[in-house]
């Protein structure tokens, strides 16, 4: 391997690593697709290894393993929230008022404010409904531990998908 050869191996893996951890840093905003990000950056890593006819039967299986992280992590989000929301009876209109006001608020504001938009749109929506602000402040409440658990669980599984990366890349 040239000089050249390995400068260019050194710049696509901190170029990966580099999407990595945005795409983790990504996940405090709940409707930033972190993981997806992440997994895009492993894809055009092994594609650029694959055309350079670096890529092994380990190296397909991580990434595949990667893959699947990805998938279940995506799933496995919305399904904590929306369960925490239901425990507590909160109607699936509800929700939806919750979820498109925060995409709404970070598309066309900031994604801090989304995070802002979500939970106070939830509390908006269950005082005109339930009329009860003690109620609402509860329904608004289960939304922010299940958001607290899908982070979790989606930070958890990023900081799993990196390190498949990194044994990957570096073994």
């Amino acid at each position: 391997m040239t000089d050249f050869e390995i400068w260019l191996e050194a710049v696509l893996q901190v170029a990966t690593l580099f999407v990595l951890l945005a795409g983790l840093v990504g996940l405090l905003m709940p409707i930033f697709p972190g993981l997806t990000v992440m997994w895009i950056g492993t894809l055009v890593y092994a594609l650029v290894q694959a055309a350079n006819q670096k890529m092994a039967w380990i190296d397909w299986t991580l990434f595949g393993l990667i893959t699947l992280l990805m998938l279940g992590g995506n799933v496995v989000d919305n399904i904590i929230i929306a369960k925490k929301m239901r425990e507590v009876s909160i109607p699936w209109h509800s929700i939806t008022v919750s979820y498109v006001a925060g995409i709404l608020a970070s598309i066309f504001l900031t994604p801090l404010m989304g995070l802002l938009a979500s939970p106070l749109a939830l509390f908006g929506a269950e005082l005109l409904r339930l009329r009860d602000r003690r109620q609402a402040f509860t329904a608004t409440k289960a939304y922010m531990t299940g958001w607290g658990w899908a982070f979790a669980a989606r930070f958890g599984i990023g900081i799993a998908m990196t390190g498949l990366w990194m044994l990957w890349a570096w073994m």
